[in-house]
């Protein structure tokens, strides 16, 4: 963390990301003395609470401005302050590409245009692939400005996060297709040949003339953005793959999860970009695997009557109901150890290998606070 100053935690649903790249920013802010935004592109909300900023109606929580985490958020977790300070901010896709329209738009007539058409108001606010080009807009934005030492990106679950990497390229390819210059190029003209004439009369009915209208002057009015857009999309490539950023791929060790985490982790490497660690979330403890403490299970299912016996007197218990629930103890015990170790052979098959492996055991309560997230992250850097 000393080294980078960006870490984009990426990984399937389910295992644990968005804590992870919370708890990775609370501790780089709690030690290292830095200035950390922790940025979330995920739509779950899990993060404002975990932080204390839990929304009460009135415009607080966790939104497309970074807020910092004020001080006595720590001070309540460990007694002390933190050494730098610690700030978040979640995506919010529409406010994000307003901003976009306002910083690139070659002058203000455009831009009022833009922002008006009906079009626009859909696309900013529910296409998939405008929430993934945002996305990295914002976290080149944020780099750009200079005010953070540090910036953790939560990105949406992986096959999600591989179009959150290609978005950028994919958006740009758009912008300069043949079907959206044939598009807007009618339009300009209002000169339909014979070609064209049929499907734009079949188009008007289905879609009516005035929704082709808003499509054509949407396109028209942002390929004047078309540089800005290149631009943008090859600087943020080239960041991805600089020194500075590096990737931090979240999973458990479960069947499904595991696959998808090396599915993304060889994803990186082709693309030749840093993998920087893994993080296995959930896992078995130890001791599960330690076989004087297996031993001690198997002599205690298997010697569960006479145990039993000793143990009803100064309980005031029946002995067949002890002996029961010892066997069962010790039959969990048993196959707790069969799945811990069932984990261990994954953990040493992983096919990708990062620059750092880190466990992180199955706690036995939900992180919802400070607290939580600074035992995390000192169990997941120890």
């Amino acid at each position: 963390m000393a080294s980078k100053e960006i870490v984009i935690a990426c990984g399937p649903g389910g295992v644990g990301k968005t804590t992870t790249a919370a708890a990775t920013a609370a501790m780089a802010a709690y030690h290292h003395g830095d200035r950390v935004l922790v940025l979330t592109i995920d739509p779950a909300r899990r993060l404002a609470d975990a932080l204390g900023l839990t929304s009460n109606g009135h415009g607080h929580g966790l939104g497309n401005s970074e807020r910092r985490i004020p001080d006595e958020v720590f001070r309540a977790a460990t007694g002390n302050a933190p050494r730098g300070e610690l700030w978040a901010a979640m995506l919010d896709t529409k406010e994000s590409w307003d901003a976009l329209v306002r910083r690139h738009a070659p002058d203000a007539r455009t831009r009022d245009k833009i922002l008006a058409n009906p079009l626009y108001r859909n696309i900013s606010g529910r296409f998939v692939q405008s929430h993934d080009y945002i996305a990295m807009e914002r976290l080149y934005e944020l780099h750009a400005q200079g005010k953070y030492d540090l910036i953790v990106v939560d990105t949406p679950p992986t096959r999600n996060a591989i179009d959150f990497l290609d978005a950028p390229a994919r958006m740009s390819d758009f912008f300069s297709s043949r079907l959206l210059r044939w598009l807007t190029a009618s339009y300009r003209s209002r000169v339909m040949n014979l070609a064209s004439r049929p499907f734009s009369q079949v188009a008007d009915r289905i879609l009516g003339t005035e929704f082709l209208a808003d499509i054509a002057e949407f396109f028209i009015l942002f390929q004047s953005m078309y540089a800005g857009f290149v631009e943008r999309a090859e600087a943020v490539t080239r960041l991805l793959s600089d020194w500075r950023t590096t990737f931090l791929v979240v999973s458990t060790l479960e069947a499904t999860p595991v696959r998808e985490a090396e599915y993304f982790a060889r994803a990186l490497v082709a693309r030749k970009l840093p993998l920087g660690a893994i993080v296995l979330n959930k896992v078995l403890p130890t001791y599960f695997r330690d076989r004087d403490a297996g031993s001690l299970a198997e002599q205690l299912r298997d010697g569960a009557g006479s145990v039993a016996d000793r143990l009803a007197g100064s309980l005031g218990t029946d002995p067949s109901l002890t002996a029961r629930v010892l066997q069962e103890v010790a039959e969990s015990f048993l196959n707790f150890g069969v799945v811990a170790r069932r984990e261990a052979e994954q953990q040493a098959e992983l096919a990708t290998r990062p620059e750092v492996l880190a466990t992180v055991p199955f706690f036995d309560a939900d992180i919802v606070d400070m607290e939580g997230l600074l035992r995390l992250g000192a169990t997941m850097w120890s």
